[in-house]
């Protein structure tokens, strides 16, 4: 059954996976095969150890291969800007300053692909309940949104889009 997910990401992300893949497919294999080679030199493989250790190494190889491929086949590159959006809302590649009126507390988030994501560093995925509560508001904009920690109030203070 054919995968029907798209994920979206920068044309930079998309790079990256394919030189992970590279990586995997040519560095990683090699290696992960000298380690199985290396330990069947070793004799029984019922009980060595090193030759299951080196089996569950390449599954998981293969697994993340297998992984990095399904993403690079169904990349979906988004540029920085809905085209379709007006220029003054939030879209994807949005840099977005919030202020929580609850706490007063200010944090900045970048709207991203699911693939970039790292919340830790503010870029949050446009299908996070932040980023599709952001989407479509424009600066000045109270916002209210039902996220997994409960009701969220932020007052968008300003936005950019590049």
């Amino acid at each position: 059954m054919p995968n029907l997910n798209r994920y979206k990401m920068s044309q930079e992300r998309l790079d990256e996976l394919k030189n992970e893949l590279d990586y995997l497919e040519t560095v990683r294999e090699k290696e992960v095969s000298e380690l199985i080679k290396e330990a069947r030199s070793f004799g029984d493989l019922s009980e060595n150890s090193e030759y299951d250790e080196a089996k569950n190494e390449q599954g998981k190889l293969y697994s993340k291969i297998a992984e990095l491929k399904d993403l690079i086949e169904n990349a979906e590159i988004v540029d920085n800007l809905e085209l379709d959006a007006p220029k003054d809302t939030v879209t994807l590649g949005s840099i977005v300053r919030v202020r929580d009126l609850e706490d007063g507390f200010e944090d900045t988030f970048e709207i991203v692909g699911s693939q970039e994501a790292n919340p830790k560093e503010g870029r949050i995925s446009d299908d996070s309940p932040v980023g599709k509560g952001l989407h479509g508001h424009r600066a000045g904009d109270t916002v209210t949104i039902t996220a997994p920690a409960g009701e969220l109030k932020f007052k968008i203070i300003s936005l950019e889009n590049r």
